[in-house]
């Protein structure tokens, strides 16, 4: 009962800190032309807006997850939550998104950024991957595969929600889903602290949504994106170690991987499909370009409100499918849910050709 008003303080807290925040946030970000114009063709808005709207989502998380952080719960089966590296991590990543929102930062330096923050995270704390759960008949991982995947996990992540912001409300829609999903397993499975952490991301992304949504007042830049990207990382590789008898009863039979992938499954294919086509063009991945999900549905005749609503319908439908659908092979599943999610870039395509005939 105690857990369960905490997540419901937390959650409440850091929505209405950035409820309260942002409009001021605003108000300073265009007095100071702290904005983003609409000056590439990449870009889809049209007027100049406030782009450093993750100092809000930032400081409600922060806040909010120090002040109702549970120190009953500190350790749980023997693993210290370690709230410092957590918070240590989340700080350098605002430092280095707040930098490129406002006067812009290499590819390359983000990169080594977050390879830093991968090291904190994954060595420094011990947050890592340690089982496959028999993805492609691997089960325990040795301590090098373990570091490897849990570091490369966390920079695909990261990167995931930095390239989905693209569209008013799309990322923090999506973090908002995931960040739910990811806080209820967690709590269902009585991981008070790091639920906390997942339900005082929602909070703070549901009050930015309602700034953000179409058409938006403020974006959230690489300085709440990244943020976001982290916190995700972080909940995922704890939600797939969640011991077996901690699981609550309709979850015992579903692959913890394959259900945080479709957590994250619209993040993911829109990352791994924009990767690939970079690479077959021969262009850095880091290349900003006008080829992502997002842009296809635009294009087709979606407006703004009509794509995001879309995007997040399927990524509702993504999870409902892992958990639902009981497929017992678990490489099998991935399988299937790969060809369902990539069903998403075909949509676009089918309109296409109907606006044609």
């Amino acid at each position: 009962m105690i857990g369960e008003q905490i997540l419901w303080l937390g959650f409440l807290t850091s929505f209405f800190v950035v409820l309260l925040a942002t409009p001021s946030l605003i108000k300073v970000a265009k007095l100071k032309h702290l904005v983003d114009e609409p000056s590439e063709d990449r870009k889809l808005h049209t007027r100049s807006v406030p782009t450093i709207g993750g100092i809000t989502i930032f400081g409600g998380v922060l806040f909010s997850y120090a002040l109702w952080f549970p120190d009953q719960f500190n350790y749980i089966d023997g693993t210290l939550v370690n709230f410092k590296t957590v918070i240590a991590s989340l700080i350098l990543l605002f430092f280095v998104g707040i930098k490129d929102d406002i006067i812009g930062t290499a590819p390359m330096k983000k990169l080594a950024a977050h390879f830093i923050v991968g090291f904190i995270i994954v060595i420094m704390a011990d947050i890592r991957i340690e089982s496959m759960h028999t993805i492609f008949g691997i089960d325990e991982l040795d301590l090098w595969q373990s570091y490897t995947i849990s570091i490369f996990t966390y920079i695909v992540i990261v990167n995931a929600y930095n390239l989905i912001d693209g569209l008013d409300g799309l990322a923090g829609g999506i973090g908002l889903i995931s960040s739910i999903s990811l806080g209820l397993t967690l709590a269902y499975s009585h991981n008070v602290p790091l639920a906390l952490l997942a339900f005082v991301l929602a909070g703070a992304l549901l009050g930015f949504l309602i700034f953000n949504f179409s058409p938006a007042r403020i974006f959230m830049g690489d300085s709440g994106s990244l943020i976001i990207g982290a916190i995700i990382s972080i909940l995922v590789i704890n939600t797939i170690n969640i011991p077996l008898n901690k699981l609550p009863l309709f979850l015992k039979d579903v692959n913890l991987p394959l259900l945080v992938i479709g957590f994250l499954v619209y993040p993911l294919t829109d990352t791994i499909r924009s990767f690939t086509l970079r690479a077959f063009k021969g262009t850095s991945p880091f290349a900003a370009d006008k080829n992502h999900i997002h842009h296809k549905f635009i294009l087709a005749g979606f407006n703004h409100k009509k794509t995001v609503l879309s995007l997040y319908l399927y990524n509702l439908l993504m999870i409902a499918f892992v958990v639902l659908v009981p497929i017992e092979n678990a490489t099998l599943k991935l399988g299937v849910l790969v060809l369902l999610a990539l069903s998403i870039i075909m949509i676009p395509k089918v309109i296409n050709r109907k606006n044609k005939v």
